[in-house]
């Protein structure tokens, strides 16, 4: 075992039904980027607040500072010998990830003229390529939106991982990893999501830039 799940399960020993499905997850990532993909991210009303800290984490460093690959600093200073070397030292090595919860203008025209039932499934067919990954979070696991969204990654072929609550609905039938945390109460969900999708971001933080 991972010795941030260690460190995770120490901490709440009641998700230690959850560490082999964290660990696939993480595995399942770990390959995505390892690759050159990029992960969506997709969930509602509290679900869509995790998606944002999510991609905030892998985006920019989190519990390291992610130097930029001297290769990078030095070409920023040939091309931009004024800005390039502040440049260089301040941008931060990136996991590339993109929140669906977050296209406002695509999201509220595609509900109104087509269906709000395929927001996330029309941004999974337009951003999805064959190395990506898709994850999704549902308290309930049968949210129809994220459930839709599952649905056209399988078709495209990218790899799905869920994080639900107890009974893990729809998602749990569908995606390749799902992560049932031991409780069918939203707030009580959400609460253990935040701590296992932060281990997720520490373990791919230190693979990737430590």
């Amino acid at each position: 075992m991972h010795p941030q799940i260690h460190t995770l399960l120490s901490k709440y020993p009641e998700l230690e039904n959850c560490a082999d499905s964290i660990e696939q997850a993480y595995r399942l990532l770990h390959r995505t980027f390892a690759h050159g993909g990029k992960l969506l991210v997709a969930g509602n009303g509290g679900s869509a607040a995790d998606c944002e800290h999510i991609v905030g984490e892998l985006m920019k460093g989190f519990m390291s500072k992610r130097r930029l690959p001297e290769q990078m600093r030095r070409r920023l200073g040939e091309l931009f010998p004024e800005d390039g070397p502040a440049m260089g030292e301040r941008l931060q090595g990136a996991l590339p990830a993109i929140s669906l919860v977050s296209q406002t203008a695509l999201q509220t025209a595609f509900a109104n003229d087509v269906d709000a039932d395929l927001v996330f499934a029309q941004q999974v067919y337009g951003y999805a390529k064959p190395e990506d990954s898709l994850l999704v979070l549902s308290t309930s696991g049968n949210s129809v939106n994220v459930v839709r969204a599952v649905q056209v990654a399988k078709a495209i072929g990218i790899s799905t991982v869920g994080m639900t609550g107890r009974h893990g609905g729809a998602l749990h039938r569908l995606c390749d990893v799902t992560i049932r945390v031991p409780y069918t109460s939203t707030p009580d969900v959400q609460e253990r999501h935040l701590p296992i999708y932060h281990t997720l971001c520490i373990m791919l933080e230190e693979a990737f830039f430590q």
